[in-house]
């Protein structure tokens, strides 16, 4: 099976470099030549063109930084939807609205391809090793025909449902993760203003019923103070506001989600689009006068988890099959 794959980003680079790695026959596109060169330097192929990468590839995986570019690559007159015939797959993996995934998956079908949106969730660490999680929302017949790729940069991967579902509950678990960290800084800065060792304050969370998956991972490279995390405010703002715009649509105002999109457009205004978003901790280091670091904490997020084969999460009762 030969797989292309278009948008070699923080996410994007690692989990083709996880097809790579397993063996794939892969191609890779991206603007930045650097990145395409990377890889094909590991034993990747390249295209000149979208439209040309998806007349050679069984599947074409996209993994771009917002709808709009999503829309340029698919539909221009070089692009995938071009290039796309009879039992070809596009996965979708960039974090996206379900409403433009829909408007394009529909053009896709209308090649005779299979559209799949699968966006991932558990940090780029985790996709450099694969053991990302991966959301797919599909027909099965696509589901089933892509669940060896899928397998291969994920472990864990679930079938949501219809097209445009894995998007709408992958902007719900970014929102979520976003509240976590928004309520970890302000958490990390009160206990330094009260006093609290900072090591301390990170392993008594830790061990508590406030922990998290964002504290035993983004606190740490908080606490380091290099903040990478290899997410921007930008791509928060986005998701944030995705999420916050599906439940407008359907008349639902909600509370905390309208203050966690100004937060992030304040911190993009003070600090810059790409700054890391973990950085959100500025605004609050800054009006406390105070520093949020730890010692021996380290400068990136590690996945310390061996690559595991991925496997289809099962879910009991479902009602929507």
């Amino acid at each position: 099976m030969k797989v292309g794959f278009i948008g070699l980003g923080n996410a994007g680079g690692k989990l083709a470099g996880s097809l790579l790695r397993n063996g794939f026959d892969l191609t890779v596109r991206d603007l930045d030549d650097s990145l395409v060169n990377e890889l094909v330097d590991r034993g990747a192929s390249s295209s000149n063109s979208p439209r040309e990468m998806a007349e050679a590839c069984d599947v074409v995986i996209t993994c771009l930084p917002s709808p709009k570019v999503c829309s340029e690559v698919m539909e221009s007159e070089d692009g995938v939807i071009a290039g796309l015939n009879q039992g070809k797959i596009w996965l979708e993996m960039s974090t996206t609205d379900e409403a433009e995934i829909r408007r394009i998956g529909s053009l896709v079908e209308s090649a005779g391809a299979l559209p799949i949106d699968c966006p991932v969730s558990g940090g780029c660490h985790r996709a450099d090793t694969g053991n990302i999680s991966i959301f797919a929302g599909c027909k099965r017949e696509a589901f089933e025909k892509a669940l060896p790729i899928l397998t291969t940069m994920g472990r864990r991967v679930l079938h949501t449902g219809d097209l445009g579902s894995a998007s709408t509950l992958k902007v719900m678990t970014n929102y979520l993760a976003t509240v976590n960290l928004v309520s970890i800084s302000e958490a990390l800065t009160t206990m330094k203003i009260l006093g609290i060792d900072m090591n301390v304050t990170y392993e008594a969370i830790k061990a508590s019923s406030g922990n998290s998956f964002v504290h035993e991972t983004e606190s740490q490279v908080i606490l380091n103070g290099s903040r990478d995390i290899s997410f921007t405010m930008d791509l928060v703002s986005k998701d944030v506001s995705i999420f916050n715009e599906l439940a407008d649509r359907k008349g639902l105002n909600l509370e905390i989600a309208p203050m966690i999109v100004d937060i992030f457009k304040d911190g993009e205004k003070r600090y810059g689009s790409r700054e890391f978003s973990s950085n959100i901790i500025k605004r609050l280091e800054e009006r406390a006068g105070v520093e949020i670091l730890g010692v021996g904490f380290p400068p990136e997020m590690i996945d310390d988890e061996p690559e595991e084969k991925g496997y289809e999460v099962v879910i009991q009762n479902r009602q929507d099959s």
